[in-house]
C-alpha cells in the first residue's frame, strides 16, 4: 500500500511528516540503547534499514532494503548498486574503527557525507543519512543533546551550506582524499545552535 506524490499531494506531504515523526521517535529508541551499550557496533545496518523503512513507509515500496537498482541525483551518480553492499559495510566498518579517533561532528558528519554519497536506498536517503548522523553525534558524545530543534531540522531548514559541504567532501574523493571537514564545520554550527537553543 503506497500513495504516489503525483497522484494525491496533500495526502502524499502528511503521510511524509508522520513519517518523520516515527522516525525520529525509533531514533530516540536507537539512541538510547547506543548509549547503553556504549559501543560503536551498536551500530549497524539493521539499523539503517529500519531507520530507513519508517521515513518511507507508504509513499515506497522499497523501504528498509539496499536499492538494486540504479539511480541519480542532480549531477552525482551514486555507484552502481552491484557495489552497495560491500560500501555499506565498508561505511559501518569505518565507523566503528575511528569511533574514538574521530569527534561527535566528525563522525556525524562522515556519515552524512558517505549515505549521500552511496545513496544505499531507492528512497529517503537524506532523511536516512540526516536521522543517522544525529545518532552519531548523540552516542559518540555520550548523551541526547538538548534543544527545541534538533540537527536534523536545521539541515532541512538550512540547505545550501548542506549542499557545498556535499560537493566539497565529493570533489576531495574523486581526488583520493578522504575530507569532510567542511560538512563537520557545518555540523558544528547546527550542534552549538541546537545547544544555545535549550531550555
Amino acid at each position: 500500500m503506497l500513495v504516489l506524490k503525483g497522484d494525491n499531494p496533500d495526502l502524499f506531504e502528511r503521510v511524509q511528516e508522520k513519517n518523520l515523526s516515527r522516525q525520529y521517535d525509533l531514533l530516540l529508541n536507537c539512541i538510547e540503547i547506543g548509549l547503553a551499550q556504549v559501543s560503536p557496533t551498536a551500530f549497524d545496518k539493521y539499523t539503517l534499514w529500519a531507520l530507513n523503512h519508517v521515513a518511507v513507509a507508504n509513499i515506497s515500496q522499497f523501504g528498509g532494503r539496499f536499492r538494486e537498482e540504479p539511480i541519480y541525483v542532480g549531477n552525482h551518480i551514486p555507484p552502481h548498486y552491484s557495489k552497495v553492499p560491500d560500501l555499506m559495510d565498508r561505511f559501518i566498518s569505518t565507523i566503528h574503527e575511528n569511533w574514538f579517533l574521530w569527534t561527535p561532528t566528525q563522525v556525524g558528519a562522515y556519515a552524512l557525507w558517505r549515505l549521500n554519497w552511496v545513496h544505499p536506498f531507492i528512497e529517503g536517503n537524506g532523511r536516512t543519512a540526516r536521522a543517522t548522523c544525529y545518532y552519531m553525534i548523540c552516542v559518540r558524545n555520550g548523551s541526547l543533546l538538548g534543544g527545541n530543534k534538533i540537527v536534523p531540522e536545521r539541515i532541512r531548514e538550512n540547505r545550501q551550506p548542506y549542499v557545498d559541504a556535499l560537493r566539497a567532501a565529493d570533489e576531495a574523493w574523486e581526488k583520493g582524499h578522504l575530507d569532510f571537514s567542511e560538512m563537520e564545520a557545518f555540523l558544528a554550527g547546527l550542534v552549538q545552535a541546537q545547544l544555545t537553543d535549550a531550555p
